[in-house]
């Protein structure tokens, strides 16, 4: 087997400088990097492979035929390489995407607090619309006990001689409403 001294020294500088940038913080030189390490690794299998000759798939003299093993896994190292590359480069874009949004960053949650945030002002907004419905049936009952209303089941004297039961009715106090109140604002 003779390799090539320039190959062997393309193959070191390649993994030297490859290591070198690799170690910086920037993910671009670390792609940089990935992608020295990764080619002078396929050198080193071509390196490895031994001496030029025919191709495995040639029948006759098996003498001159190459191993077919390092070119099958130089295939897989490029496959694997391009596999990370693309992994990093969606690294970079989502770094570069994280670093222009400023202070918001990737708060996700903080658009889900807002949206629960209006659901609970929208909530509170109808409550107070019911509790003012509240109020307003509130007035029109003891409007209908102070005067006598004929609908009042109470008569027109108000001393109960209606169909229902006068143990639970408030109408004068105005403190809480009646069991019967809350049914009829309900």
């Amino acid at each position: 087997m003779s390799a090539s001294i320039t190959l062997v020294v393309l193959m070191a500088v390649m993994y030297g400088a490859g290591v070198y940038v690799m170690l910086e913080k920037s993910l671009t030189r670390i792609l940089i990097g990935f992608l020295l390490v990764g080619n002078a690794t396929n050198l080193l299998i071509f390196i490895m492979s031994g001496r030029a000759g025919d191709s495995p798939i040639v029948d006759g003299n098996n003498a001159d035929t190459v191993d077919p093993v390092p070119q099958v896994l130089m295939l897989t190292a490029i496959v694997i390489n391009f596999g990370v590359t693309a992994f990093i480069l969606a690294l970079i874009y989502r770094s570069w995407w994280l670093s222009n949004l400023g202070d918001e960053g990737d708060d996700v949650a903080a658009s889900e607090e807002e949206d629960e945030a209006m659901e609970i002002d929208e909530a509170g907004v109808y409550h107070a619309s019911l509790e003012s419905d509240d109020d307003a049936v509130r007035s029109i009952l003891d409007e209908g006990a102070d005067t006598g209303d004929p609908d009042d089941d109470r008569g027109s004297d108000g001393s109960g001689s209606g169909d229902h039961d006068d143990r639970n009715s408030d109408h004068g106090t105005g403190d809480e409403p009646s069991e019967r109140d809350r049914d009829v604002m309900r």
